[in-house]
């Protein structure tokens, strides 16, 4: 499948971004990159460190710099940071420089997948289900707008997402293909 364009993933924290991302890569011999671990790398400190010191504001502009970036490079995958669809300016070059694979999880999945993650400067806080809920109110619908294919992750095994994934971007690049 080396004729696929480069492939975004999107999706919420906690939709296994990374997890599937690495393994797509994998599977398609591309290299992957998670935008969220390239700014640490860059900066040199962790994005809970890079939001107490420069605020969300701060950190979405290097968010922006980096998805530039990374969208630019020839044949990867790149998992992007939960709200990476909050600026227009990442929307567009996601969805002109490749593939925008929305991995759809739920709020309850969510809550499973973070509870232990204090990495996640968002989610420190008393009511982590409402501050999930209220940005899934938000992020949800640029989610759907800015990609080319939805994917569930829950309750399903990186493996069977990772194959659903080349099903769908294989007919999106030729919808005359058989479905598998």
């Amino acid at each position: 499948m080396q004729d696929l364009p480069n492939l975004f993933l999107i999706g919420p924290m906690g939709a296994g971004k990374s997890t599937i991302g690495r393994l797509l890569a994998s599977e398609l011999s591309r290299e992957f990159f998670d935008s969220d671990h390239a700014i640490q790398d860059r900066c040199g400190a962790d994005i809970p460190w890079i939001f107490d010191v420069e605020g969300e504001q701060g950190f979405r502009q290097r968010e922006m710099l980096m998805i530039d970036e990374l969208t630019q490079l020839p044949g990867v995958v790149v998992a992007t940071g939960g709200g990476a669809v909050l600026r227009e300016e990442n929307r567009r070059a996601l969805r002109e420089r490749g593939a925008v694979i929305y991995l759809f999880t739920t709020v309850e999945q969510q809550l499973r997948r973070t509870a232990k993650d204090r990495n996640r400067p968002l989610l420190q806080c008393d009511n982590r289900e409402q501050v999930l809920n209220d940005m899934f109110a938000l992020r949800d619908p640029l989610y759907r707008a800015t990609a080319d294919v939805t994917v569930r992750t829950d309750r399903r095994s990186p493996r069977a997402v990772v194959n659903e994934i080349q099903r769908r971007v294989r007919r999106l690049v030729d919808p005359l293909q058989r479905k598998a």
